[in-house]
């Protein structure tokens, strides 16, 4: 396949809402590439064979968004490591014997916000508490675990989600019924939501932060509306916040380069884009 006519998309079910296809064509577009980046619905039924015969499907590679994550983990010949941690893959590839590769970039969407946004954020490593127990909180954990943090404290309302964390994560995590969050904010030095709870036409997040150093960063996986009522409640008392649009774009950067070749930056332009199409105003 020559390099003028290579495509990927993102593959899932449905994929209508998804933005990806924004993000990968204001690259293309910037860098005055040929290929292309569109949608392919795959239903539920056809997701094993799909990915199992990723090779026939005339893309390079693709992202996989719900609920496919898991079935497209299960098709690949190799993953790498943040993969294997999640056992889902959101960025897949063909490598150059054909074999199917796949990646898991949330993590390093969520490090690359910070690491634009706040630079030297995790400078000291620490404590940082997270919100939730689902995918995208394993993503974080995983990424700040990485990055040197020596106590992660996951919180969840089921703590029984959470412990399951705890158990895979091993020592350096620990898992906490909602109500002992007040007393594991005194000694955070990073507060992370990864609910859902605070988005649009979801139920609030319901928080009270007076036990909160005001050095601690917070920051919000939620990017409708851009500046919650956590990061608003932040801020006004003084901490650092980092909003959850850049978590979105910045996993999208490994897959771009592995498909066109280049490696692409999240600058202003591509989040204003993003941000007219979501209808969100600054």
């Amino acid at each position: 396949m020559s390099s003028q006519k290579r495509k990927a998309a993102i593959t899932g079910f449905p994929v209508d809402q998804s933005r990806s296809p924004l993000v990968h064509g204001y690259w293309l577009k910037k860098h005055g590439l040929e290929g292309e980046y569109g949608r392919v619905a795959v239903q539920p039924e056809e997701a094993k064979t799909f990915f199992k015969d990723f090779k026939t499907s005339g893309l390079v590679g693709a992202n996989v968004t719900v609920p496919h994550k898991e079935v497209a983990f299960a098709a690949c010949d190799h993953l790498d490591e943040a993969a294997k941690a999640m056992g889902a893959a959101n960025t897949l590839w063909l490598d150059e014997t054909g074999a199917l590769c796949g990646a898991n970039t949330d993590g390093l969407g969520f490090l690359g916000n910070l690491d634009q946004l706040a630079p030297g954020w995790d400078s000291e490593g620490g404590t940082a508490v997270v919100l939730g127990a689902g995918g995208a909180a394993r993503a974080i954990i995983w990424a700040l675990l990485s990055r040197g943090f020596t106590s992660v404290h996951i919180v969840n309302r089921t703590f029984e989600k959470a412990k399951v964390l705890e158990d895979q994560f091993g020592s350096k995590t620990k898992a906490y019924p909602w109500d002992k969050l007040g007393t594991l904010l005194e000694d955070a030095d990073l507060l992370v939501n990864t609910t859902a709870l605070g988005m649009a036409g979801k139920a609030p997040l319901e928080i009270n932060l007076d036990p909160l150093p005001k050095s601690a960063l917070v920051t919000d996986i939620v990017y409708v509306p851009l500046e919650t009522e956590l990061l608003k409640q932040a801020s006004s008392r003084g901490n650092p916040t980092v909003d959850g649009l850049g978590m979105l774009l910045h996993q999208a950067v490994p897959g771009f380069e592995r498909w066109f070749g280049v490696r692409p930056e999240v600058d202003d332009g591509l989040r204003q884009l993003v941000l007219e199409d979501l209808g969100v105003k600054v």
